[in-house]
């Protein structure tokens, strides 16, 4: 299997007739360990730093990858992991926390613009306006907290951000923003498996929050608010890949590979040096071998 078309295989451009128990988050390809997929790994981060300085170089368009999971999924790890090989100077990351008392006096899309990347450079968001169509869906009193006036606040409150959320994305691509959003798609088994080795494994301590178990009891919730969101959201020029996530190796291919792929996609080059550029470079170099 090409790495494109392991990439490919997850990837949703048209939701009209996704259903999330489709994808399998066990999933892991043709890949039987994480030592067989690692080697196309590091080719891939490898081949990711060579287009990343051709974006940047070229200064034309930006590249913002969307990252959403449930606790546990292993969002921070697959950014750390398949970003090791780019340069920090062209890539942006940006975690989206509660809504700060500032960002709830603005509308839902308003913290999130204020961070999207400039051209010739990656944004990475841990998270996103997309938990406003998530989170705050399936917790109602933070809908409440919202400021909104309550005429505004209707039964079709949903489908008018999948709306907002649509012409938004799509203007973002006419003006040269490539957006590619990540479902890392976690089974309940495992997701419960990672909570216990929080609690066990004193390495991993810091990472418990009592908050997480209390998400877990809104599972099926989630999993329906997801699928209802990437069923809206998802299009050609913002196509979302679910990501088998069980296991973190196979996770991390399936990213790499995707960026790869959106990437090769760009026919991205280095800036042409026109004659008068050259015969500048020319003379500089003449210069310097006299000195």
């Amino acid at each position: 299997m090409k790495t494109a078309k392991l990439a490919k295989s997850f990837r949703v451009e048209d939701g009209a007739h996704f259903r999330l128990k489709d994808f399998d988050p066990a999933d892991s390809g043709q890949f039987k360990s994480k030592e067989e997929a690692d080697e196309k790994l590091q080719k891939d981060i490898a081949r990711m730093a060579d287009l990343q300085d051709k974006l940047y170089a070229q200064d034309q368009w930006s590249l913002l990858l969307i990252f959403q999971a449930l606790d546990a999924a292993g969002k921070d790890g697959t950014i750390k992991h398949v970003m090791s090989g780019v340069n920090p100077e062209g890539c942006q990351v940006h975690s989206f926390k509660v809504p700060s008392e500032t960002e709830l006096q603005h509308d839902f899309l308003w913290r999130t613009t204020l961070q999207l990347p400039e051209r010739g450079h990656i944004g990475i968001f841990n998270r996103s306006y997309y938990e406003e169509v998530l989170i705050v869906r399936v917790h109602a009193e933070i809908l409440k907290n919202e400021k909104l006036p309550p005429s505004l606040v209707t039964n079709k409150i949903w489908e008018e951000r999948f709306q907002d959320i649509h012409s938004f994305e799509r203007h973002l691509a006419r003006n040269g923003t490539v957006i590619r959003k990540f479902f890392l798609h976690l089974s309940k088994k495992e997701q419960k498996r990672r909570f216990l080795a929080r609690l066990e494994e004193p390495g991993k301590n810091w990472k418990f929050s009592s908050a997480d178990i209390h998400e877990r009891g809104y599972w099926d919730d989630y999993q329906q608010a997801y699928e209802e969101t990437i069923r809206n959201t998802a299009t050609k020029y913002a196509p979302w890949y679910i990501v088998p996530a069980d296991h973190k190796w196979f996770a991390h291919l399936v990213v790499a590979s995707a960026i790869v792929e959106t990437l090769e996609e760009l026919g991205l080059s280095y800036p042409k040096v026109d004659a008068a550029k050259r015969k500048e470079i020319h003379e500089a170099s003449k210069a310097l071998l006299k000195k």
